[in-house]
């Protein structure tokens, strides 16, 4: 019973270790002056300029509010690729019908030009 506790301490302690190398390392050899293009505040893609409650276009907020979407819509595909051998077929249909509807609302998007940048 202590071996198995035995190498999740070791895994632990190897992990640990590797991360505070790691870290010191990229202290110690990164450039430590910043430059004013790096310390200058960046605004969605815009240089900063006059008021922070000027106007700006909204497809910024399109396309990170597409990105949430169909980032949490892929994220029901992982479980079921898991269990792909165990899904009856009910599943499995019901799979295809959501990935069909998530592929015809990504070219409805992207017919609508939702995902163009001029």
């Amino acid at each position: 019973m202590n071996l198995e506790y035995t190498s999740l301490l070791v895994f632990i302690t190897a992990s640990f270790l590797i991360a505070v190398v790691l870290l010191l390392a990229s202290y110690l050899l990164a450039v430590q002056q910043a430059d004013s293009e790096k310390i200058s505040a960046y605004e969605c893609g815009f240089n900063p300029f006059s008021d922070a409650r000027h106007k700006f276009d909204v497809r910024f907020y399109l396309v990170g509010i597409l990105f949430i979407i169909f980032d949490l819509e892929v994220m029901y595909l992982f479980p079921w690729t898991l269990t792909f051998n165990k899904v009856p077929f009910f599943g499995y249909f019901s799979m295809v019908v959501f990935l069909i509807v998530l592929t015809l609302g990504f070219v409805y998007e992207w017919i609508k030009g939702a995902l163009d940048w001029q």
